[in-house]
């Protein structure tokens, strides 16, 4: 069943109305008719309908509320990822797959080994374009939640939030000894964790960097005897993390 996601205003009296692209996509794309059903979620609560299209217009398309969903997609490990600025198409393509996967936040970050630089004047536009992605990620996957994609930060601005989390791990493909699969291993049983993840960009994170991270709290970690692209980082450990501690 097709999934799309609506705000709290869009809904009334157990009545959806869905507006926008949205529209296009179910009258032109799907050929949807009155009478099928399609999944609608709230973007501000999470929560989940089955309903029934009933009214079909240029501007709009109605939906009854035929039950609310009381399973949910999310998980029980909460995870951000800070992820060193890629070039465009890696982070089009980290954004899809983490989202379908089960990520909760994305941070880009301007590292010392970025290609990329995200300038002011189109971050602006990239985030939109980055939110756009996630957004049709959590409806093909059926997520409750939306990631949010955040504006750019720089190293200084992380070291700041790593006391946030339960534990914050960085991968580097210089560290050795200290496995995912270890620290997932020795960390306290916990019903809810909250996990940030840093993935440096195709270059790589800087020793400097690492010194940093170290000092302020940061687990090193590596990924496996095998040095991954920066766009199958994020992908691989997100999946160990998830298979290791959601319920």
């Amino acid at each position: 069943m097709q999934k799309f996601f609506v705000e709290t205003k869009q809904i009334e009296n157990e009545k959806i109305t869905i507006v926008g692209e949205d529209v296009k996509h179910i009258t032109s794309v799907l050929r949807m008719k009155i009478g099928e059903n399609i999944q609608v979620g709230n973007k501000q609560t999470g929560e989940n309908y089955i309903t029934q299209i009933t009214e079909i217009s240029a501007e709009n398309v109605i939906a009854n509320i035929v039950q609310k969903v009381e399973d949910t997609a999310e998980s029980n490990v909460q995870i951000d990822l800070y992820q060193g600025l890629p070039k465009a198409d890696k982070m089009e393509l980290i954004i899809q797959k983490t989202t379908e996967i089960g990520v909760c936040r994305i941070i880009p970050v301007e590292m010392t080994r970025c290609v990329v630089k995200l300038e002011e004047k189109e971050a602006k536009k990239k985030i939109e374009r980055w939110q756009k992605i996630a957004l049709s990620a959590a409806e093909q996957s059926k997520r409750d939640k939306i990631p949010m994609i955040e504006n750019k930060i720089n190293l200084k601005q992380i070291v700041n939030t790593i006391n946030d989390y339960d534990c914050f791990l960085v991968a580097y493909e210089e560290e050795t000894k200290n496995s995912l699969k270890q620290v997932l291993k020795a960390m306290e049983q916990k019903e809810n964790y909250q996990i940030g993840i840093l993935i440096g960009p195709e270059g790589g994170i800087d020793s400097k960097e690492i010194a940093l991270l170290k000092e302020k709290g940061a687990t090193i970690v590596t990924l496996g005897k095998r040095i991954l692209r920066c766009e199958t980082a994020p992908i691989t450990m997100i999946s160990n993390i998830l298979y290791e501690l959601e319920n």
